[in-house]
């Protein structure tokens, strides 16, 4: 098979029906623009940047109590541009724009709890929470965070912040108090919304403690907020520090009016945490009018979204995904929020739930996808998938034979969304359009507005080879600013934008490895360019080694990283957990190294494997492999922010290993 093999071409039934075509024809009709395709459309979004993102804000009918006096002040001005300058809005009010008897969520915790909200219940809700906050005296640039799993009342107490004016932030529960205090005690918080435990694989967690940490640990936290989740009665929260139950903290006016402080489009809504694996967690200030118009733009024009869809993404308030998820409500869909494990209590459990639910969009991760073909799966052959026409993926890099297996034993006609974007920007720069082709291997190409480049060392434009993601043009979710960073950003600029300034370049470097395919105009990621390996010089992206060792049936995952031998030249280590029942024996280390010397090239071959155990390979909350974080340790160097892992524990087996490598 061709890695990239053409899998899907859309229909002209399907086309047709589109948002985006509707879209097209209203860039047409205002512009006179004459695109007529997707790629035509991207080129026009990237040459025409302020009309492309009037067009968006016209198009998703976003709700201003005041219009802009224009859409961006100056594109030069990289990073600090201003966007629509004079405009007057709400967050929350745009997400709130549907007030009707259609469900805005269905909740399924595990197999223990289940429930659902209308649109209507959740404007109620949401006011009556606001009321309590306003009443306490949260206000403008107030920052109010929560530390609690995928439930309701997660997005409703976001909602009730942003609706005030203030700035939300999350952590989701699985995180350890360590980790969330690193984010939090940043910001200075007054509320915090938390919870009595959560469930996972069938287990109870009980999250008081932490919250205590929590709470201990920050003294600008003025109320805590407590969801009762696990527990049947209320929860003894005693010993939490100016603690109040849900319950007894919402307003008891059944319907108090529900009032949408306006505010600038460059007023923050979101504080943004990076993963914090490499120092203390990166404070992202993110606008409001920024993530909400981006995030239409993704789920309109790139997810297709419906209010007819019920859209669900495998994710945690821990994560970029669950904000852009929860930005579905602006649409009118039905979100299908789901806490816990997705492979609980069987691996095809989520199956299973878009079955019973008719869910029409299935978000998920690479990782996920790679699980269940090395489990076997063919979910087609066992459940009615009639009602999914979507499955949008992101996080990790998938091969090519996971884009295939999705057609193969999911469902042989589906638009396959590939996207890859970043927390930093809470959304994407590469991203599928539906109305073109789905090769095997490929994100369909750049996201619209975006105006990426792959570049080489030399800050040069190429096709066809492994670069650099750079962004040559500012958009508006782009971070307004890093929280405590000085007033000539520096933090900021250094995060992004020093990496080719000594060739007197001002782009936006994002640290993913990347091909644009000339032909197809498809992207294909190869991991972060910082975890790039350099063997005789030659630069391998890690995924071309994760593409080819996770299709053997012995090796459920695996992770590679360079270490430096006695000739300063770099060596492949290989960590690979095995399948139940194999031995990392002779013959499995040269079927391996055949393998990966036949379908990629003897550069890729490591010098050493050595089996990891059990959940060994380290992760993020996205669900990205953490290959710096071993390499350092088996330096010899420090790990800072292990809670920030989705696996700590993990890295354990590492630091037992260094004396012996």
């Amino acid at each position: 098979m061709s890695e990239r093999e053409k899998l899907w071409e859309p229909t002209e039934e399907w086309i047709k029906y589109t948002v985006i075509t509707r879209f097209i024809e209203h860039v047409n009709n205002k512009y006179n623009a004459g695109i007529s395709d997707g790629k035509a459309l991207y080129k026009w979004s990237v040459d025409n940047i302020p009309q492309f993102w009037e067009a968006v804000w016209d198009f998703s009918g976003i709700i201003a109590s005041k219009k802009y006096d224009k859409v961006v002040e100056d594109l030069s001005v990289f990073p600090g541009t201003k966007w629509f300058p004079g405009a007057r809005l709400n967050f929350a009010e745009n997400l709130l724009r549907y007030k009707d008897d259609q469900k805005a969520f269905i909740f399924q915790g595990e197999t223990k709890v289940s429930k659902s909200m209308t649109y209507e219940e959740l404007n109620k809700q949401v006011a009556r929470l606001a009321r309590s906050l306003k009443e306490m005296g949260i206000k403008p640039g107030d920052r109010v965070v929560s530390y609690i799993p995928n439930l309701i009342e997660t997005p409703m107490a976001m909602l009730a912040t942003t609706s005030l004016g203030a700035i939300w932030a999350s952590c989701g529960a699985e995180l350890q108090s360590r980790a969330v205090i690193d984010r939090f005690e940043q910001i200075k918080p007054r509320v915090l919304f938390t919870v009595d435990g959560y469930f996972y694989r069938g287990n109870t967690f009980n999250t008081i403690p932490n919250a205590k940490e929590v709470v201990e640990a920050i003294p600008s936290i003025e109320k805590v907020i407590v969801v009762s989740y696990v527990s049947e009665n209320k929860p003894d929260i005693s010993n939490i520090p100016n603690a109040v139950h849900w319950e007894d903290f919402i307003s008891k006016e059944m319907n108090p009016p529900l009032e949408f402080e306006q505010v600038p489009f460059d007023h923050p809504v979101y504080i943004m945490f990076s993963s914090g694996t490499t120092g203390k967690p990166k404070c992202m200030v993110q606008s409001g009018g920024g993530v909400l118009i981006n995030h239409l733009k993704e789920l309109l024009l790139s997810t297709d979204l419906k209010r007819s869809d019920i859209i669900t993404y495998i994710t945690a308030p821990s994560w970029m995904m669950w904000n852009w998820l929860i930005s579905s409500l602006a649409v009118g869909a039905t979100i299908f929020l789901y806490d816990g494990n997705p492979l609980y209590p069987a691996p095809d459990r989520m199956f299973e739930l878009i079955e019973k639910y008719g869910i029409t969009i299935f978000g998920v991760s690479a990782t996920y996808i790679h699980y269940l073909m090395g489990q076997g799966l063919k979910p087609k052959e066992k459940f009615d998938l009639s009602s999914l026409r979507e499955i949008s993926q992101t996080a990790s890099t998938l091969s090519p034979e996971g884009f295939k297996w999705c057609y193969e034993q999911i469902k042989k006609d589906l638009y396959f969304n590939s996207i890859s974007g970043g927390t930093d920007i809470n959304g994407c720069f590469a991203a599928a359009l539906p109305i073109l082709p789905v090769y095997s291997g490929e994100l369909q190409g750049k996201a619209l507005g975006m105006k990426v480049q792959a570049y080489d060392e030399n800050g040069k434009p190429v096709k066809d080879q492994q670069a650099e993601l750079v962004c040559e043009a500012p958009a508006p979710s782009m971070p307004i600013y890093f929280w405590g960073d000085d007033e000539n950003m520096t933090k900021y600029k250094a995060a992004y934008f020093d990496f080719y300034k000594d060739l007197g370049l001002n782009v936006w470097r994002h640290g993913d490895w990347i091909v644009e395919h000339g032909d197809t105009g498809g992207i294909t990621f190869w991991g972060r360019s910082d975890a790039t390996l350099k063997p005789s010089g030659v630069r391998i992206g890690t995924s071309e080694i994760y593409n080819v060792v996770e299709q053997l049936p012995e090796i459920v995952d695996s992770l590679a990283i360079g270490l430096p031998d006695e000739k300063g030249d770099v060596k492949i280590t290989l960590f690979v957990q095995l399948a139940p029942g194999f031995q990392l024996n002779d013959q499995l280390i040269d079927k391996i190294k055949t393998t990966l010397r036949n379908k990629t090239s003897p550069r890729h071959v490591p010098s050493r494997i050595i089996e990891v155990p059990e959940d060994g390979i380290p992760y993020t909350f996205s669900g990205k492999k953490v290959e710096i974080a071993v390499t350092k340790i088996l330096r010899g160097m420090p790990v800072a922010n292990r809670g920030a892992l989705r696996n700590p524990n993990s890295l354990d087996f590492y630091e037992k290993l260094k004396s012996s490598l």
